[in-house]
């Protein structure tokens, strides 16, 4: 008997072929890997564990006891996490469109073209946000004291009575003037980014139909960088419900006009840290981030019906 050949395997072609489509598919995902495991440990575990310990209530006699949303519902009474929010929103509505209006400004200014040494004026612009803001807040408050205070002593000079830049009444504006002085530049790089980016042989027709610049600006320039405001609005909203670089280094110049539930995250702060009450201050950090969360999403959900308004 004459032996019969085996046939020569096909699957070894076909799995030849799918190696190198697995490898395909896996390799960015092997890219992104370190990402996802720096972003799950910085991020996500740590507010897994701020959930956590939301949840309970630290006692002498027990150690930790579960009290389900007991934190939450004391959050929701107290005066002080309220007072502070109504002080940050207050901050929100008069400081984010003074700072936005005057990045738009002069991002609209640098762009038209017609502004003389233009670089040096974006760079000086947005040199303050290249200072670290603990700088820029001390650098400040140097500023603002009324018996050694820059101001103070040019008021003096000039037989006038300095004004108290830290009393009860003026110390958010104070702090409104730094959050402004230190991110119009930041906010300006955006729109004027933005700016840069719009055809010029708009402006070209415009400027043959007898437009200004101003016309220009409002009816060309201004429609076409919304987006970017917009990131800039959400941006800003962010940043402050997250006022604390301010009341912490500037309290010691004001200890009875800024207390330690000045701001909502200040007083969160200080809740675990000074007051050694990490439970509940999980329980606050998690409604000023929802609250945070709520406000960008209106702010977003808005404009973009304006948008599809107009």
């Amino acid at each position: 008997m004459t032996a019969v050949p085996l046939r020569e395997s096909r699957s070894t072609p076909a799995n030849a072929s799918r190696r190198p489509r697995r490898r395909r598919t896996i390799a960015p995902y092997l890219f992104i890997a370190p990402f996802l495991i720096f972003f799950a440990a910085m991020l996500l575990v740590p507010i897994f564990y701020a959930l956590y310990l939301s949840l309970f209530q630290h006692q002498l006699i027990g150690g930790d006891v579960f009290v389900g949303l007991a934190n939450y519902v004391h959050a929701f009474a107290d005066s002080a996490f309220w007072n502070g929010v109504v002080r940050v929103l207050l901050y929100l509505v008069i400081q984010v469109p003074i700072m936005l209006g005057l990045a738009i400004f002069f991002a609209l200014a640098i762009d038209s073209g017609h502004l003389r040494g233009s670089k040096f004026v974006r760079l000086a612009i947005f040199v303050p946000y290249a200072i670290p803001g603990v700088v820029s807040t001390l650098m400040w408050g140097y500023f603002y004291g009324n018996n050694f205070g820059l101001i103070a002593q040019i008021f003096r000079a000039l037989h006038l009575t300095p004004p108290d830049l830290l009393a009860a009444n003026t110390i958010l504006g104070s702090m409104m003037n730094i959050s402004t002085w230190q991110f119009v530049g930041y906010n300006m790089i955006i729109i004027y980014a933005a700016l840069r980016s719009i055809p010029t042989e708009l402006f070209e027709s415009a400027a043959l139909d007898g437009a200004g610049q101003w016309r220009i600006a409002w009816s060309i320039k201004l429609p076409a960088v919304r987006g970017a405001v917009l990131i800039c609005v959400i941006f800003s909203v962010i940043g402050s419900f997250q006022l604390f670089t301010e009341p912490s280094l500037l309290q010691p110049l004001a200890p009875t006009v800024i207390t330690n539930s000045f701001t909502p995250t200040f007083y969160a702060y200080n809740l675990a840290f000074t007051n050694l009450q990490a439970n509940y201050a999980a329980a606050v950090a998690f409604i000023l981030g929802f609250s945070i969360m709520v406000v960008s999403y209106v702010v977003q959900l808005s404009t973009q019906r304006r948008n599809r308004l107009a």
